[in-house]
């Protein structure tokens, strides 16, 4: 008796968004190391946090499959194409990361939509609120550093932003969830 609850399309599209993540990971883990070799220690410590939360939406996704009776597939993934120019590019490289993902992420809700598992479906809304969460967090990434003074940035306003990030918690609070006791 199979008891796969996910078609063979949408297992392969789990899997290829499980790799995805792991991606993300390798990405952030290189942009972590190249902010450290250049004396930036508190944002590669955010960007190495970021890294480790990637691999964990990717276990998210492993457990899955595994939760609906497939069989997850780890692949190999490429190593990051580019290294940034600058904090600015750097920043702007995590943005594009997320919308990147974000776009990955609409595909498995719109696939799952048409296949009609709910499951699936319902699964995949975490992952929507995620994404929205990490792009958000990205926009205050280019903020930040918009106003510390962008690519002409003094060494004083690189270094606060610095140790701003090194202690920044990832979760960026979402407005849709603000209520009138809690505006944040």
């Amino acid at each position: 008796m199979n008891t796969n609850r996910l078609s063979k399309a949408m297992e392969a599209s789990l899997i290829k968004q499980m790799t995805k993540e792991n991606q993300a990971s390798q990405i952030y883990l290189s942009l972590g190391i190249w902010a450290d070799t250049k004396g930036y220690g508190g944002i590669a410590n955010f960007l190495f946090r970021h890294a480790q939360e990637e691999r964990n939406h990717s276990i998210k996704i492993m457990m899955y499959i595994l939760e609906r009776g497939g069989t997850p597939v780890v692949e190999a993934v490429e190593a990051p194409k580019r290294q940034p120019k600058n904090i600015t590019d750097c920043f702007n490289m995590v943005f594009e990361h997320e919308v990147d993902n974000t776009n990955a992420i609409y595909g498995l809700v719109n696939q799952s939509m048409e296949e009609k598992d709910w499951a699936t479906w319902n699964f995949a809304q975490w992952f929507v609120k995620e994404q929205i969460e990490e792009e958000k967090l990205a926009l205050e990434l280019i903020d930040k550093l918009k106003i510390a003074g962008g690519d002409r940035a003094s060494d004083e306003s690189l270094f606060a932003l610095d140790k701003y990030l090194e202690t920044k918690p990832d979760e960026v609070p979402l407005s849709r969830d603000a209520t009138a006791e809690n505006p944040e």
